[in-house]
């Protein structure tokens, strides 16, 4: 502990960097600005700031990994800022929206929204050096929190009666608590692979999914989470009976050494 106070003293004294810093504050921002808009009533408002953090922070990691300005600084604001825009933020919009009705029970499941959160970003600091880039643990909180978001724009979208989106709303963040402190992988759109040269049919698809996606804004974009929400859930489901057999050739293995 007394090591990690020094190695961030001796940064803090050399300095800090500016632009990733600046698009976290960005996201920062965002996030408390989704949640002066839930205070206000404006629910909608409040969940397009909540996407709009979650591409601020989509962005900084970016800036910081090809400007080569990562810092031990820069991860620890960006957990902080995380914890404000992807758990309190959804939470208290998932709140006033939904679950006032419920009472205890509406405000205790937003704070298991947070906690989960918090748990979720905490554990990925510890692992971060020991896990596979490509794949998260969990469902990442920015992905939870635009599932919120997208799950409140098509209500709007729709028109759909208030005595729906409670019961929706109450089931999907504790599905959304789970997922994000549950051992699933999420593909983590950080593979080098994917900003080399690519099929030209990967192009016409793209321009497509931009297409439909410009059609439909509010439709597509809960599409695209919700399928992100449970690919976690399909994938682990797909090679679960691969690993039994990895598990059940090694027991065997250990079982003939023994002598």
């Amino acid at each position: 502990m007394n090591g990690e106070k020094i190695d961030m003293s001796e940064s803090m004294r050399k300095g800090i960097y500016i632009l990733p810093n600046l698009f976290t504050t960005g996201s920062l921002f965002a996030g408390f600005y989704g949640m002066v808009a839930t205070m206000n009533g404006d629910f909608k408002t409040a969940a397009l700031w909540i996407l709009v953090s979650s591409i601020f922070d989509g962005l900084d990691g970016k800036v910081a990994r090809l400007t080569g300005t990562s810092s031990k600084f820069g991860v620890e604001y960006d957990s902080l800022a995380d914890v404000v825009s992807f758990c309190v933020a959804p939470a208290l919009l998932t709140y006033k929206w939904a679950l006032q009705p419920f009472g205890r029970l509406g405000w205790l499941a937003a704070f298991l929204f947070v906690a989960c959160g918090a748990l979720r970003l905490a554990r990925f600091n510890v692992q971060v050096n020991t896990v596979e880039s490509k794949r998260f643990v969990g469902l990442p909180t920015p992905a939870a929190a635009s599932m919120v978001s997208a799950m409140v724009l098509l209500f709007y979208h729709f028109g759909w009666p208030s005595s729906y989106k409670k019961l929706a709303i109450l089931v999907l963040i504790y599905l959304l608590a789970f997922l994000m402190v549950s051992n699933f992988r999420y593909y983590s759109f950080k593979d080098p692979e994917l900003i080399k040269r690519q099929p030209f049919a990967f192009l016409v698809l793209a321009v497509l999914l931009l297409v439909v996606i410009a059609a439909e804004p509010v439709v597509m974009l809960f599409l695209i989470f919700i399928c992100y929400t449970f690919s976690g859930i399909v994938g682990f489901l797909m090679t679960w009976p691969r690993r039994r057999r990895l598990e059940k050739a090694i027991h065997n293995k250990h079982t003939k050494e023994e002598p």
